[in-house]
């Protein structure tokens, strides 16, 4: 039954002497999906790497979570998971949507761009989910920037290769105006009368970023 102690202060040393604490952390997305390997061999389960980092990320830290979105993905795909099946069970967005979404940035492709925005809504897909993703994606390029940064890319090995690779193209100041927009672009998308023409401003303002910075370079060197 329900009991209040006042002046709890002068109990307090005294009660938690008798008390066993513990500290929950988030689990790692590796080790998540470490776990989730285990489960794999001991039921005979076939699992392509990337489909279970998207389960770990999915989960966010909580291994219970994990292991039930790993439980309804086999019962939706059987013994054999693969990356699409759960980017189509979680209604997830193809890591090539913003792969490609970046090489139109750099290559200041604003038409191509816009078609493949169009083509994530008529998928379906929310224009704010799709910035969100978009801004992770230009995180984890900022993060192969740098070798002790690169481990807190949490994306399967081959996925990571694809980022390495890419970054590699992109320059630090445009990656990091690519962000400040889209972090802005979201943090004004719920205010937005037309939602939809919001979001194409801000991409037209990314595709012209690289333009700004080598118009900002000839300019200093001259």
């Amino acid at each position: 039954f329900p009991v209040t102690i006042t002046g709890a202060e002068g109990f307090e040393p005294t009660i938690l002497s008798r008390c066993q604490v513990f500290d929950f952390h988030r689990i790692s997305i590796e080790s998540a999906v470490t776990q989730l390997r285990k489960i794999c061999a001991n039921e005979g389960i076939t699992a392509e790497e990337e489909a279970l980092h998207v389960i770990a990320q999915k989960a966010d830290g909580a291994m219970r979570d994990a292991l039930s979105i790993f439980d309804r993905i086999v019962s939706f795909s059987g013994k054999n998971v693969t990356y699409k099946d759960v980017i189509l069970n979680l209604n997830i967005l193809d890591y090539d949507y913003y792969f490609r979404a970046v090489d139109f940035m750099v290559a200041n492709d604003l038409a191509n761009m816009l078609v493949l925005f169009d083509e994530v809504l008529t998928n379906g897909f929310d224009a704010q989910h799709f910035l969100s993703g978009f801004a992770d994606h230009i995180r984890n390029l900022m993060m192969c920037k740098h070798p002790n940064t690169i481990k807190l890319m949490e994306v399967a090995q081959s996925v990571a290769q694809k980022f390495m690779s890419q970054s590699a193209q992109c320059s630090q100041g445009l990656l990091l105006n690519a962000l400040n927009l889209l972090n802005k672009c979201e943090l004004e998308y719920k205010a937005s009368k037309n939602p939809r023409l919001h979001v194409e401003l801000y991409l037209m303002k990314l595709c012209h970023i690289q333009s700004v910075l080598d118009a900002a370079g000839l300019k200093k060197k001259s």
